[in-house]
């Protein structure tokens, strides 16, 4: 019987750590193995004092990242460890755990939903050209508390930003590239050249500058970001309600049997 391949794969690559989703198969959907593999890898990250810069991506040209695997939690499966300390790094164990090394989002494909938070946590994207975004989880009767229900309204005009939340269709990476979402747009085959380049620009910088450039900028202090916490406080309030709902449940079962789900607000 042959191994199952890691869910999340690793490589340094000089001043660069690469953190790659390896589940094809699922569009790289999150579930717990790969929250414990990112969140080991950004740990790793702060703590090396070589490593500069992260990159993370997708393995394959079709998913950067699908967002929860909502397959298995119709089945009644945790996307989270047990562990109580890497669950606070929060979803794919990344998007509450802020890092001082410069993290740039590769995306190779669908950023929907958890994928779109993962670069909403980014401090920079680079994106193939045929990659969208979005955050569908009004159309699963869940809300986008991966800190994407408040991020995208820091980092799109308002208004804009209220439809992608409220309406949940997708955008193009061209749209995003307009609306200042990515830094850069590239044919799929020079998306990994382009963020390493990008990469290695800011690795040949004075590491201590670019770390304290960036806590300055995100306002992270001892590990974690104090403008945050009202919101995560607001995930944790709204999620008592809404994802305990009927709606909650009928909204992955509707997408795993791939019908129409029927809302009762409830």
């Amino acid at each position: 019987m042959s191994e199952t391949p890691p869910a999340v794969l690793v490589e340094k690559r000089g001043h660069i750590l690469i953190a790659t989703i390896n589940r094809p198969e699922a569009r790289n959907a999150v579930n717990a193995a790969v929250h414990v593999g990112l969140g080991e890898a950004l740990e790793r990250a702060e703590q090396d004092a070589e490593i500069r810069v992260v990159i993370l991506t997708g393995t394959g040209d079709q998913s950067f990242c699908a967002g929860a695997d909502l397959k298995a939690l119709s089945r009644g499966e945790r996307l989270e460890p047990e562990d109580k300390a890497q669950r606070k790094w929060g979803f794919a164990g990344v998007v509450s755990h802020p890092i001082s090394k410069p993290v740039i989002a590769a995306v190779n494909g669908f950023a929907l939903g958890g994928g779109t938070e993962l670069a909403l946590y980014a401090d920079l994207v680079v994106a193939a050209d045929h990659a969208q975004f979005g955050l569908p989880e009004v159309k699963r009767g869940l809300f986008a508390a991966a800190g994407g229900a408040f991020r995208i309204v820091q980092q799109l005009p308002q208004k804009l930003a209220m439809e992608v939340l409220l309406v949940g269709e997708p955008f193009s990476a061209a749209r995003a590239l307009e609306l200042g979402f990515v830094n850069r747009v590239v044919p799929l085959a020079q998306l990994m050249d382009s963020a390493v380049e990008l990469a290695e620009k800011i690795a040949a910088n004075a590491p201590l500058s670019v770390q304290g450039s960036k806590r300055i900028a995100r306002g992270i202090h001892d590990g974690r970001i104090d403008s945050d916490e009202a919101f995560w406080e607001a995930n944790r309030r709204e999620a008592k309600v809404v994802m305990t709902s009927e709606d909650a449940r009928e909204g992955p079962l509707a997408f795993a049997q791939k019908r129409a789900p029927v809302w009762k607000a409830s």
